[in-house]
């Protein structure tokens, strides 16, 4: 039983390496650059993210369901979304707004020396932890709360990342931003969503657009 779950953690078949470098490539053609994300994305196991049933889909780019109304993230943006994180260099302490399946948490735990999980469905993210364990993901601090409050008490945060489209940006998020710090955001509503870089610099914030996405709302309050 042991060497069957070492198999599917390395991926056999359907999750195969070859599978993976496919991924890996297509990342690549479509402009990510940062090598250190691509070879996490290369060696995180996405299929451990997803149901059994969705399990031969996991090393395609596209999102898919987790339940709740909820996806796991396109690789592409968890990776483009990752590298905009780390433009400026490594970063010590990053907020993620939205563990979901703890996909994006995964990666990014293996990018950055800390990471602290906002999550408001609580059954997701207690499956999201049981998979960071599995993985010897170690580095993680969830908290299940509102993602629009963030998480005060630990802050300031020299990144922070949001996994759901927010009508605007939260306040409370710019608040928790520590000076240089980087807020990697979808922003707007129903078709029209656009991806925020907005940087906490000495005397307020500038931001830069990036181009259109589309995720789940961030919705208000935790939910059992």
């Amino acid at each position: 039983m042991r060497e069957q779950d070492d198999l599917m953690r390395r991926g056999i078949g359907m999750t195969s390496q070859r599978t993976r470098e496919r991924l890996i490539q297509r990342l690549s053609e479509e402009g990510v650059a940062n090598t250190k994300v691509l070879d996490v994305i290369r060696r995180t196991p996405r299929h451990l993210f997803v149901d059994e049933a969705l399990s031969h889909r996991a090393y395609e780019d596209t999102a898919l369901p987790i339940g709740h109304n909820q996806t796991i993230s396109q690789p592409y943006m968890v990776a483009r979304m990752s590298e905009l994180l780390l433009e400026d260099g490594p970063l010590d302490k990053v907020m993620e707004i939205g563990t979901g399946s703890g996909y994006q948490t995964a990666v990014l735990s293996q990018l950055v020396e800390r990471v602290f999980s906002v999550e408001r469905i609580k059954v997701l993210q207690d499956r999201a932890k049981e998979r960071l364990v599995e993985l010897n993901l170690r580095n993680v601090v969830f908290r299940w709360g509102d993602g629009w409050e963030g998480w005060p008490a630990l802050a300031p945060y020299n990144g922070i990342i949001v996994t759901a489209v927010a009508t605007d940006v939260p306040q409370a998020l710019l608040d928790q931003l520590a000076p240089g710090g980087r807020l990697v955001i979808p922003v707007g509503s129903g078709e029209v969503q656009q991806l925020l870089l907005i940087v906490r610099e000495e005397h307020g914030f500038s931001r830069r657009v990036l181009g259109s996405v589309r995720f789940v709302p961030l919705l208000n309050g935790p939910l059992a």
